[in-house]
């Protein structure tokens, strides 16, 4: 099943949710952690009450009381001194638990995420980028992270502080607050709609330093034929055009945000002021205390600020609805190749046969093309059979059959005569072992590349395996020996290096089924006579299928299927397939004729 596509409002930013729903998904996630989200509810609580009902009463207190009371000034500054403590404490724990929360449940999200990611089938990566997936896990959850661990506190904080902030300051001046809460749409009308507005030009601009980095990268990386085609002046010129096009851009957001800032700063202070005003009138007439304005106009201060708040974490919000969302499709997606609910054992001891009857399969992404149709073959145990013919003939094909990384339409597969749908595909392919055409290293170290086959393969078992592979010596000239770090993709070794490791980790899979996908096709002459021995000792007493573009390779092959448009067409051994005249005669003579006449040609 193919994920929806994924709309991005710049590079590797998901396009912000219609609502909040999607972040249930996060609290579902913190809420395992019971202690350390209460106590961060607790502490968020303590500081919004300190902030938005204790401070503004203190401050009240100090000045009727302080002032023109009892005198006693100290008393209600010291009163002041232990609420900015519990303040400051309560911020520490919260920013603490608020910040653990965060972490923990990106990494619980990321999990959950990989785990599943490795139960689905190769269609699912057949249908979805693996460049696109690893955006989600990474751009995604780190903006998951953000809302946990910042805007869902800054959000609850504000929320609460704005609630808590009305009710005290119409229980101070219920004629006052009245005008306060009338004037509030006035200052956050202007600020939502110049946010939006503000959002689309700053999702430009970003996307405009995006494009200055595209050119960057595209003409670095080919500078030889930037140079060879003498094309620096057109190169610099485009760069400088999409340099103007970034400074264009940005004037416009600067414009705005300072339009925004004046309105903003005009209105938020000319409310106040016009508080303060209306104020001034209410204390002389006595209906109000000086106390009752100061402590007013703090708080009043503190909800415009929380109103505030909240319209600007609304945007972060429902951005992490959006990647909560995506992170939760990856999550929800079931694989299309399980093992049935009552599996079938198969044989012991492995036999090693392997049978198809009357198979046709269509890739999901390709339903109508036929990638094999109507296959029929039978591999004895212990029989090499060679699958040969042009590219696109369905060779592969039969290999992903095999290894059950697909189910055909019809037809039927028995692995030692066990229908492959009836079978747990991981008791399928523990009895299977693969060379690929190249071979395919993980950054780590040589030991962990030999032993993924067999994890708990003993130091005797690694050895033996890369003596057979014609591995052991390179192996031993590493600077670590095993433990040597193979770098990306086994980058530190050549082409025919890595291949004999894959062989030595198929030999140390110790499968009584191999199969061999053009093992030898991209390698030297020298890499591929090493290969080759390494291969032949591989084949010994295994059921061995080979594919193979190298017609010369398949020679002692026991039988040689060729195929053409996902049929098969010929069956034979290569002696009886040169003298029928039919397509392995063709791609043979072709073949060995080019290769016969390659010396002369150079």
């Amino acid at each position: 099943m193919a994920l929806p596509p994924a709309q991005q409002t710049s590079e590797n930013e998901p396009k912000p949710a219609r609502s909040l729903g999607p972040l249930r998904m996060i609290f579902r996630e913190a809420a395992k952690y019971p202690v350390q989200y209460s106590v961060a509810m607790v502490a968020l609580l303590v500081t919004a009450t300190v902030t938005s009902l204790a401070l503004p009463s203190a401050l009240r207190l100090i000045i009727d009381r302080g002032f023109g009371g009892d005198g006693d000034v100290g008393r209600w500054f010291r009163y002041l001194l232990v609420l900015v403590g519990i303040l400051g404490l309560g911020t520490a724990v919260r920013f603490y638990f608020i910040s653990w929360l965060g972490e923990r449940v990106v990494a619980d999200v990321r999990t959950r995420v990989y785990d599943n990611l490795l139960r689905l089938s190769p269609s699912f990566f057949e249908e979805n980028s693996p460049k696109e997936i690893s955006s989600r896990m990474v751009a995604d959850t780190a903006i998951i992270e953000q809302v946990v661990g910042t805007t869902l506190s800054v959000a609850l904080r504000n929320a609460i502080m704005a609630i808590f902030g009305i009710g005290y300051l119409f229980w101070l001046a219920p004629q006052l607050a009245m005008w306060l809460v009338m004037g509030l749409p006035l200052v956050m009308i202007p600020l939502v709609i110049f946010g939006r507005r503000l959002k689309g030009i700053s999702r430009d601009s970003q996307d405009r330093v995006a494009d200055v980095g595209g050119i960057t990268t595209e003409v670095l990386s080919a500078m030889k034929i930037v140079q060879g085609f003498n094309q620096e002046i057109r190169e610099s010129g485009r760069f400088q055009a999409a340099v103007e096009r970034t400074f264009a851009t940005a004037k416009v957001r600067i414009m705005i945000r300072a339009v925004m800032t004046a309105l903003l700063i005009t209105l938020i202070f000319g409310g106040l002021v016009l508080l303060l005003w209306r104020g001034a009138v209410l204390v002389t007439t006595g209906e109000i205390s000086g106390g009752t304005i100061g402590a007013f106009i703090f708080a009043g201060v503190i909800v415009a600020g929380s109103a505030g708040a909240l319209t600007e974490v609304m945007g972060d919000l429902l951005r992490g609805a959006g990647a909560a969302s995506r992170l939760g499709e990856l999550m929800a997606e079931q694989p299309c190749i399980t093992a049935p609910a009552r599996p079938q054992a198969l044989p012991e001891p492995p036999r090693g046969s392997l049978a198809f009857a009357g198979v046709t399969f269509s890739y999901p992404t390709r339903p109508e093309d036929r990638a094999i149709e109507d296959f029929t073959l039978t591999i004895e145990p212990g029989e090499t059979v060679a699958i040969v013919g042009p590219s696109g003939a369905g060779k592969s094909t039969v290999f992903q059959l095999a290894e059950r990384f697909y189910d055909p339409q019809s037809g039927t597969i028995k692995l030692d005569g066990v229908p492959l749908t009836q079978a747990d595909p991981a008791a399928i392919r523990r009895r299977m072992a693969l060379v690929p055409q190249e071979g395919i290293l993980f950054a780590a170290s040589a030991r962990d590349n030999l032993r993924y086959g067999a994890w708990d393969a003993s130091e005797e078992a690694i050895w033996e395996a890369a003596r057979a592979a014609n591995a052991e010596t390179f192996l031993r000239s590493l600077p670590d020996g095993l433990d040597t770090f193979l770098g990306e993709g086994g980058a530190r070794l050549s082409g025919g290096q890595r291949q004999r490791v894959a062989i030595a980790r198929a030999l140390l899979r110790d499968a009584p089924i191999l199969l061999l996908d053009e093992a030898t096709s991209a390698l030297d002459a020298e890499s591929e006579r090493l290969v080759q021995d390494a291969l032949e000792r591989l084949m010994a007493n295994r059921t061995t299928l080979v594919i193979a573009h190298r017609l010369a390779t398949v020679r002692a092959a026991d039988r040689i299927v060729v195929m053409e448009g996902g049929r098969i067409v010929e069956i034979g051994d290569h002696a009886g397939l040169s003298a029928d005249g039919g397509l392995y005669a063709r791609l043979a003579t072709l073949q060995f004729e080019t290769t016969a006449d390659a010396p002369a040609a150079r």
